[in-house]
């Protein structure tokens, strides 16, 4: 009945834009119509300042900061890394829940799942790549992010436990990727993750490595019981971790204020969250109309990468009998396949690792220098770029190209066509195959100019290592293309060389590649052997 008087004294028109601005309000935990007109003309606000209101009233908006200081809303400062660390998780979130909902984590389903995933799926293999993109995204900001912190010197006091949950975040980051790199069920990921996990056997004594290594495995191969664990771990385990550790980090840092410019405050002092009246930056909304908008920006730019440029690796179906010609970690894990490489499996894979965790958490404490400024903290900037430049040659070291050759003809046929990826044969495609034979030493040449440039690269890779190996003589290959069946190919390689004791010996593999490029891992059945003839009488 209160309603009445209202409609009498206001009008009916007034009434309902009254009513309108209140529910407007309520919606925005407090600020009404008026003052959002006024925010995006970018007025000042009224006084009180009712934009204050959603920091103590809104769900999401009471974590937020209410202003922040000009110098630290300068992209240049933090380049929006934790931000991005923090959005990119988010993400990997929701795309990894839409994957669920197609996978089944298990050894019969789990590679059917992802070719159906591909294939059958609307819009399934932008999710795939988006969730790989931003997976491999996570690691490199998350890093860069902790890089920045280092190099500005803001773990200093009374930062020190920040830098500590920072340290434990890229901890659970790097291994929330790698147990996610088990479920696609190939090759790839198959002897990876085994590689991987042999390292636990390596933690002393013998009988904890051991039980460690049937912990994480769930049997003594990689099997069912390994692809639950990994699943389980990605899904529930390490982001219930992340979430923990990111709430605890995100409450310090908005608790201490972000550090500002070094050449801004005193040495030794700290006035992140003495911001003066004419330096303060609100939420709303100059910094949530800037933090919006990069957001957008950069989820337009990774669809469009995962649109034109990039897409998730997978490779044959995992095989436990035949291990893949230079089976690599995660690149993010390079460093350690090559220290792997130079030190015993105990000092490579536990020792080491482990002290080069506690002295990044201790990294606080054995830093006394007051000052954050880089003219005065030359030895701890030097001591992170060299410790930058080695970790950047370990991880070449882990790579192939260091310490890793096999015979000169399993080389060749790998760098053209290897076992697992696409390579340069299956970068130019089925249509691009024309049948016939092609022997090195007749110069062969084609009307396809993509499969004349494989016939040069075999040529020129077969007098390469003719050069440089002696035990590689007069040697010259053969590539034979056959119709096998409608739309499939046979892809044979051979190779002859005469060895040192005078004695011909022939390297033979043979691929199959299907004319539905998204299938030639399914079908990429290959065999390969060498074959000494007998010597002639």
């Amino acid at each position: 009945m209160a309603v009445q008087p209202e409609l009498e004294k206001k009008g009916f028109a007034q009434t309902v834009l009254d009513a309108a601005d209140d529910v407007f309000t309520r919606i925005t935990a407090g600020i009404p119509a008026g003052e959002v007109r006024r925010m995006l003309r970018g007025e000042a606000p009224g006084r009180p300042n009712p934009r204050l209101k959603p920091h103590s009233e809104a769900f999401l908006l009471h974590i937020k900061p209410t202003y922040y200081h000009e110098s630290v809303t300068r992209f240049t400062h933090t380049f929006r890394l934790g931000l991005l660390s923090t959005y990119l998780f988010f993400v990997e979130t929701i795309t990894g829940l839409i994957l669920m909902i197609w996978y089944a984590p298990t050894p019969e389903r789990a590679y059917t799942d992802m070719i159906r995933l591909l294939s059958n799926v609307p819009f399934g293999q932008l999710m795939r790549d988006l969730h790989r993109l931003g997976a491999e995204l996570m690691v490199l900001i998350v890093t860069a992010h902790m890089v920045r912190t280092y190099l500005t010197g803001s773990y200093k006091a009374p930062r020190q436990f920040t830098w500590f949950t920072g340290v434990i975040l890229l901890v659970v980051t790097l291994f929330l990727s790698f147990s996610g790199y088990l479920l696609p069920w190939d090759q790839l990921a198959f002897w990876a993750v085994t590689i991987g996990t042999s390292m636990a056997e390596a933690v002393p004594p013998k009988v904890v490595g051991e039980t460690v290594n049937l912990l994480a495995r769930g049997a003594p191969d990689i099997g069912a019981n390994g692809l639950m664990r990994f699943y389980l771990l990605h899904v529930l385990f390490l982001p219930l971790v992340l979430f923990l550790f990111f709430f605890v980090h995100y409450y310090k840092v908005v608790h201490f204020g972000i550090s500002l410019p070094s050449d801004e405050e005193e040495i030794g002092q700290d006035t992140a969250n003495k911001v003066p009246a004419d330096r303060r930056v609100y939420f709303l909304p100059d910094v949530m109309i800037d933090e919006a908008t990069f957001l957008i920006g950069f989820t337009a730019l990774m669809v469009v990468i995962t649109a034109f440029f990039f897409s998730a690796p997978l490779e044959s179906i995992a095989n436990p009998q035949s291990t893949p010609l230079h089976t690599v970690a995660p690149w993010y894990f390079y460093w350690l396949q090559g220290l792997l490489k130079i030190a015993d499996k105990t000092i490579a894979g536990v020792i080491l690792p482990g002290v080069l965790l506690v002295l990044l958490i201790a990294i606080p404490y054995l830093d006394r220098n007051p000052s954050r400024r880089g003219r005065d903290r030359r030895v701890a900037i030097i001591s992170g770029v060299v410790a930058g430049i080695v970790m950047i040659i370990l991880s070449w070291m882990g790579t192939p190209y260091y310490a890793v050759q096999g015979a000169p003809s399993v080389e060749i046929v790998q760098e053209l066509m290897p076992e697992e990826g696409m390579g340069p044969v299956r970068e130019i495609g089925y249509a691009h195959l024309p049948l016939g034979k092609y022997d090195t030493r007749e110069n062969p040449v084609t009307d396809d100019e993509e499969f004349n440039h494989i016939l040069h690269e075999f040529e020129a890779s077969i007098a390469a290592f003719e050069e440089k190996d002696p035990s590689f003589n007069q040697a010259y290959g053969i590539l034979s293309v056959t119709q096998e069946q409608p739309s499939l190919k046979r892809i044979t390689w051979e190779i002859y060389w005469l060895s040192p004791e005078g004695v011909q010996d022939k390297f033979v593999r043979t691929f199959f590649l299907h004319e539905d490029s998204l299938y030639w891992e399914q079908y990429g059945l290959k065999d390969f052997s060498f074959v000494r003839p007998p010597a002639e009488e």
